[in-house]
């Protein structure tokens, strides 16, 4: 049977048709502002745009002391985490063509750092208590005794059990999405703990006790009041809420 390559599909003449959009995004500048204040741009755009090249034509048109960071723009670095219209995601992957008001009307979309952190400038936020969490949980694999002289064997079965938590790309979408790690920052954060679940549940490592007994501390797993707010966050689509389940599951019953 011959295969025949389908040919892909032709964009409309609407998809490149130029449109105005106005960002309203939260400034700081910890130099010259004592509270952050909003500012808003009309930025040209086309349905195809990524919202991360709105910010770069503000940056490199009509603002250059705008702040934000970016890195591989293609949704793996998770540098670019932001709230856009008051939801945390990342800008490389939001197209306009879902942010664009469907009554014609000119579209208003709204950009803010994301909670929980510090803001050092405009959409620059401190990670370094996000990233201390994560150390914390420690997200390596630990084993004893003598190293194998062969690669560590791994069934497909057992490489499942943990596979949807080696996704996450530390972007901070859902720690900073998280109800409890807004009130308090000691909380250790829904990505530390799908980070220590990918180690916990993989049948190579044998570090799983340790790691329990971390997050059985009073800002440990149990700080979780399932909101499924980190799961609707997650750009990775990553089951964060059944991955803290699972790990309070294993401290009750003390069985990985």
């Amino acid at each position: 049977m011959t295969s025949v390559a389908e040919a892909p599909a032709a964009s409309s003449d609407s998809d490149h048709t130029p449109i105005t959009v106005t960002l309203k995004i939260l400034r700081f500048n910890p130099e010259v502002d004592t509270e952050p204040h909003w500012e808003s741009y009309d930025v040209p755009a086309q349905r195809t745009d990524r919202l991360l090249n709105l910010l770069f034509y503000v940056k490199d048109y009509i603002d250059g002391t705008f702040s934000f960071r970016r890195s591989c723009a293609h949704g793996v670095c998770g540098s670019d985490a932001m709230q856009i219209n008051g939801i945390n995601r990342l800008a490389c992957k939001v197209l306009m063509k879902d942010l664009l008001s469907k009554d014609g009307k000119q579209t208003t979309i709204t950009i803010a750092p994301i909670k929980g952190l510090t803001t050092l400038k405009d959409l620059y936020v401190d990670m370094d208590p996000f990233f201390e969490a994560y150390r914390a949980i420690k997200p390596y694999l630990i084993t004893y005794g003598n190293e194998p002289t062969r690669e560590r064997i791994q069934s497909q079965a057992d490489r499942d059990r943990f596979d949807d938590t080696t996704k996450c790309i530390l972007c901070a979408c859902c720690t900073s999405s998280c109800p409890v790690y807004w009130n308090d920052g000691s909380y250790f954060g829904p990505a530390a703990i799908v980070n220590a679940h990918r180690f916990i549940f993989d049948s190579r490592d044998e570090g799983a006790e340790e790691r329990l007994d971390i997050l059985n501390d009073g800002e440990g797993v149990w700080r979780c009041r399932t909101t499924f707010n980190c799961t609707d966050a997650c750009p990775r689509g990553i089951q964060v809420t059944k991955a803290i389940q699972e790990v309070k599951r294993a401290l009750l019953f003390k069985r990985v």
